[in-house]
């Protein structure tokens, strides 16, 4: 599918990370969202009905940013992409990136990221849990 929703560097404020500085000072971060989904229908009909709003899908990125602490920016954009594609059929897949301008490391760094892409259970056959049949 090559057509796509892209929501890009939303910057959130949150206190994700492995380290107690970082649960309690925080940091901001950037989270992209690259959606795979058929856009023909909303471009021809010009209904908001047939395509997803980027507006939800920023408002679960900033809930789930914002109202959990996770350890991990994997689990963060793991958390992300099963929220979005539970509650937007419509989507094929989605791309997952996470950017974090200040991780601790011990160099001088623009920032780490990591980005994952998950797909709809019932389009991909093997399920990516199990490797059964996807239903």
């Amino acid at each position: 599918m090559s057509d796509r929703i892209l929501v890009q560097r939303i910057a959130v404020f949150a206190y994700h990370g492995l380290l107690a500085e970082e649960a309690r000072i925080g940091q901001r971060f950037y989270i992209s969202l690259d959606c795979s989904l058929d856009l023909a229908a909303a471009g021809v009909s010009d209904d908001v009905a047939r395509t997803v709003s980027y507006a939800d899908l920023t408002e679960i990125v900033v809930e789930i940013a914002t109202q959990r602490r996770f350890a991990l920016i994997e689990a963060l954009a793991e958390a992300i992409a099963e929220s979005c594609l539970a509650r937007f059929s419509r989507l094929h897949a989605v791309t997952v990136r996470v950017d974090k301008p200040s991780a601790p490391v011990p160099a001088v760094i623009d920032g780490v990221s990591i980005e994952i892409t998950r797909r709809q259970a019932s389009r991909t056959g093997p399920s990516l849990a199990t490797g059964q049949a996807g239903a």
